[in-house]
């Protein structure tokens, strides 16, 4: 029987979701049906509630909602309602499953798993890692428990799990070995379920094994981050022991020279935590800019306006990834092929062609109409004479958190 799975990705004042029916034949089959999807944002006063049903339509509302709970439950009762058109769901016993995206799994959380109260204890045990997500991403699930009831079963995803096969070299820091063992200090990675989607397609595409998998994926959008796939496995990836680490990002710095840190609090009057905060919050594309962290607003001034500062955080958002390709080729012994995805891999062919340019020596070489034929949608982006095969492919974290919570339940083995 086909289960209907609520997917969830719960922020501090946001909830994202999609309702998904499949089931392992439809997994098989890649037939899952997306009944709907939609967001609330602004949660805590009057919130805006934007609801995109099965045939496109979109309807945007307003309400007060003081917390996720409060927005999980107007989401079901409009989803049982006539407005929603969904004969599927007429309550919420209809809704089968709830499968939950947390950012962080730590060490131990290494694949999919049902949350019951020792895992809800384990993803609690993270916070430190992630004290502004996995708090949210607990919410989401006492939520979704409260509204469903235990009867329920609820799956967490990690962001985290599919970069475990991290070999020592690749995950350790050059700190003291005890400070490893002691805290954890070690890369773990992020926008696993992502870079994981974005291969199982490129292998799909190419109509290879996993363990023939062998592929650069790229996730670029306001947190963008790099993995390196080996026989379907990451051997590296960008982001660190939390997401600051690696590209330029929308409003992150990416890699940059520790000592900054302490020379930032003493210059400007900084406590560390502040300087932490800035390097998330006010640097990237919006700190070098002075303008904004959108790639399209920085774009559209560069070709307006000649913008030198935009033009300059274009270049280095580029420069820095084209060197993150570099590396990962020189880690993987060569890699076959070159994926983009997220909100900027997706959508600008200029971006894709800038961070391309130049690497013909590796055997990249991109088809300059096919590059800018394919936005928003999946498609071979590289020439004929091009060694790796280089695609834009649009990422689908939710329907892989809905087959994962479907796999937990029956018990299926996890592909990663």
């Amino acid at each position: 029987m086909s289960m209907n799975v609520l997917v969830l990705n719960s922020g501090s004042s946001s909830l994202k979701f999609q309702l998904i029916s499949t089931d392992m034949d439809r997994i098989r089959g890649n037939a899952d049906e997306r009944l709907l999807r939609g967001v609330v944002e602004r949660i805590g006063g009057e919130a805006i509630i934007t609801l995109k049903k099965k045939d496109g339509t979109q309807e945007t509302q307003t309400a007060p909602l003081r917390d996720i709970g409060a927005a999980l439950d107007f989401v079901i009762r409009w989803v049982a309602s006539d407005q929603s058109g969904l004969a599927e769901v007429r309550g919420p016993g209809d809704v089968h499953a709830v499968g939950h995206r947390v950012v962080h799994g730590g060490e131990r959380f290494t694949e999919s798993t049902i949350i019951d109260d020792d895992v809800l204890k384990g993803i609690e045990g993270c916070i430190e890692l992630a004290p502004l997500h996995n708090p949210n991403n607990i919410r989401g699930f006492l939520a979704a428990r409260a509204l469903f009831g235990v009867a329920t079963p609820q799956v967490a995803v990690f962001d985290t799990a599919f970069h475990h096969s991290l070999p020592e070299q690749a995950y350790l820091y050059a700190i003291p070995y005890h400070l490893y063992r002691r805290h954890r200090i070690r890369r773990y990675g992020f926008h696993g379920t992502s870079h994981r989607y974005v291969a199982y397609r490129y292998r799909v595409l190419q109509k290879i094994t996993r363990e023939q998998t062998h592929v650069i994926t790229l996730h670029l959008g306001n947190g963008c981050s790099a993995a390196a796939i080996r026989n379907g496995s990451p051997v590296d990836t960008s982001m660190g022991m939390t997401p600051l680490e690696g590209l330029v990002m929308g409003t992150r710095s990416g890699d940059l020279d520790p000592a900054i840190v302490n020379l930032i609090s003493a210059k400007e009057g900084l406590s560390p935590h502040e300087v932490e905060s800035l390097l998330n919050t006010q640097s990237g594309l919006l700190g070098i800019s002075g303008l904004t962290n959108d790639m399209r607003v920085l774009q559209a001034e560069v070709k307006e306006h000649d913008d030198r500062r935009a033009r300059l955080a274009i270049d280095v958002f580029c420069y820095r990834a084209r060197k993150y390709i570099g590396a990962f080729l020189a880690v993987m012994g060569g890699s076959d092929g070159i994926v983009f995805t997220g909100g900027i891999g997706e959508n600008s062919p200029e971006i894709r062609a800038q961070i391309c340019a130049r690497m013909e020596w590796a055997g990249i070489v991109l088809d300059a109409e096919r590059n800018q034929k394919t936005v928003g949608k999946e498609g071979l982006i590289s020439s004929d004479s091009s060694r790796l095969a280089v695609y834009a492919i649009p990422t689908d974290e939710e329907l892989l958190i809905a087959r994962d919570t479907v796999r937990c339940i029956l018990g299926e083995a996890h592909p990663s």
